[in-house]
């Protein structure tokens, strides 16, 4: 069955070693970075209600469970934040509160990858897993116009990673400049550790990327392979 054919590991291998590879660069930063204090003692909230200040936003806060499943809400205008960032007066916990500030920035400024990610998750809801069930039940059936069906769907998916890497980097770049101008982090070495845990997160999105590429150049081989042997 080509459910369990090898050639899959070729193609999703890389980008599922560099998921791997992601992950430990995010959790490794973020631990290294919520064991130092900020000079200001600040804590995650409190940056937060700063940097808003700063740039210049009405932005609503609220809590949220789990570990770093921070985030801002453009349908609701709210920027959520994990307990642990919340309360943190570490150098971690201010860099992913100001990457999200970056994103609510984004949003106030109508930055235009944003809304196009934000109109895409709805359809990235339904087909992320439509895509490849229709796709395997193309195969099955052995009605390949079927099975490009459920390609053409999940390339939705990619469309979504490649659309969602720009705007986290931009984040990342907006959350940078807004510490600098709120004067939170003090000295090179405060930023650069808040340069580190972005540049980690950011990562994690290139992973991503790379595991939608594959797994869709996985499902066009497999159809090339099926058309070669009718």
């Amino acid at each position: 069955m080509f459910y369990w054919d090898p050639m899959y590991f070729v193609f999703a291998l890389p980008a599922l070693l560099l998921a791997f590879y992601a992950q430990w660069r995010v959790r490794s930063a973020y631990n290294r970075y919520l064991k130092v204090p900020n000079a200001g003692r600040l804590t995650g909230a409190q940056a937060a209600e700063r940097l808003l200040q700063t740039a210049g936003l009405y932005v609503n806060l609220e809590g949220i469970q789990g570990q770093l499943t921070d985030h801002y809400d453009p349908r609701s205008k709210v920027l959520r934040l994990s307990q642990q960032v919340a309360y943190s007066p570490s150098v971690a916990a201010v860099g992913i509160v100001a990457h999200e500030v970056g994103h609510a920035q984004q949003d106030a400024q109508a930055y235009l990858p944003l809304k196009l990610r934000s109109g895409l998750v709805p359809v990235v809801n339904a087909t992320s897993w439509l895509a490849p069930l229709i796709f395997f039940l193309g195969m099955l059936l052995r009605m390949p116009n079927l099975a490009w069906v459920g390609v053409y769907l999940f390339g939705g998916f990619v469309l979504f990673a490649l659309i969602t890497l720009p705007v986290e980097l931009d984040a990342s770049r907006r959350a940078l400049r807004l510490l600098e101008q709120s004067n939170i982090l003090v000295g090179a070495a405060e930023l650069q550790g808040a340069r580190t845990v972005l540049n980690a997160a950011a990562l994690t999105y290139v992973a991503a990327l790379a595991q939608a590429i594959s797994t869709m150049l996985y499902y066009i081989f497999l159809l090339g392979g099926f058309r070669r042997r009718r």
